[in-house]
């Protein structure tokens, strides 16, 4: 029970109680009865003694009116409506009270609920310029990288054309090599073949001649072994010659895979640019879709809490 409601009643109680005492109704003040009750405003007890002594008053007349029976019955049937209606009025005055409370309650949680959509809205909105930063940052960045890989790609390019040409010069003198290296095994081929073919001749004389000049063989014999020392000290030199080149040829060979190798990685390294380039694409794709869904988002709030405004103007002015 309201504790309205409740001096109200026990405003009424103890003026009853005063009266079977042995006062007299228009002789209670409110001082007797808040001596009584010790509680409630004196504007209230005030209020509500009036009432009774009216009711009072009322009662007197119409006791004096009619039979004693009659009245009796019909102060019975008054004080039980009396009754009623303060119990209807305090439980009405109890809910419209815990009506006020709620409605005390909901406009706190509103006002509560308000303050954090605006802190919430702040707060968006510093991470949205936060973002703006961001991608601003980003797009330098990518253009800055877009530079860098051009320039990475140009390089590759000069690095490749380097390579391609070092590659030809160097198949270029290999052939050269490879060419010099044969006419050089064909003219000791020739040679030897020719110094073959003189010696033949000159052992098919020796031979014809044996019989008759034994001195002129064993002549000829010498200086047949002779040229072969000779042809093998050619032939070593020829050797020798031939695994100089073979050398030159290594060397040159694995001059050409170490370009080679420089080529495959300025390769590499362009490669890695290239995925560096598309991770940044894509990084700045995210954040510009999330600074799209964030504006989304604040749009909706926005939108939001200008209707809800516009229903609070509305039923203030209703």
């Amino acid at each position: 029970m309201s504790r309205i409601s409740d001096t109200r009643l026990r405003t009424r109680e103890a003026a009853a109680r005063l009266v079977t005492a042995g006062r007299l109704a228009h002789e209670l003040t409110v001082d007797l009865i808040y001596a009584e009750i010790r509680q409630g405003s004196r504007t209230t007890i005030n209020d509500e003694l009036k009432l009774w002594k009216d009711e009072q008053a009322r009662n007197d007349a119409l006791a004096a009116a009619l039979p004693p029976a009659v009245a009796n019955a019909m102060l019975s049937v008054w004080a039980l409506a009396v009754e009623q209606g303060e119990r209807v009025f305090a439980q009405r005055g109890d809910e419209l009270e815990a009506e006020a409370a709620a409605a005390i309650t909901r406009a706190g949680t509103l006002e509560t609920a308000n303050a954090e959509l605006q802190g919430e809205l702040r707060t968006v909105r510093a991470r949205l310029d936060n973002q703006h930063a961001r991608l601003a940052a980003m797009q330098a960045e990518h253009a800055k990288t877009d530079a860098e890989r051009d320039a990475a790609h140009r390089q590759a390019e000069t690095a490749v054309a380097e390579r391609d040409a070092v590659r030809a010069q160097s198949e270029q003198t290999l052939r050269e090599l490879q060419a010099a290296h044969m006419r050089e095994l064909e003219a000791l081929r020739t040679t030897h073949a020719q110094h073959e073919a003189a010696l033949r001749g000159e052992v098919d004389q020796a031979t014809a001649r044996l019989e008759s000049v034994q001195k002129h063989v064993m002549l000829q014999t010498e200086e047949a072994r002779g040229a072969q020392r000779r042809s093998e000290a050619a032939l070593s030199d020829a050797r020798q010659r031939n695994e100089q080149l073979v050398a030159d040829v290594q060397r040159i060979s694995a001059e050409a895979d170490e370009h080679r190798r420089l080529a495959g990685r300025h390769e590499r390294q362009l490669g890695s640019v290239l995925e560096e380039a598309r991770d940044l694409r894509r990084e700045r794709d995210a954040l510009a879709r999330q600074a799209a869904l964030l504006q989304g988002q604040l749009k909706a709030r926005d939108e939001s809490s200008s209707a809800r405004k516009t229903r609070r103007a509305r039923q203030e002015t209703s």
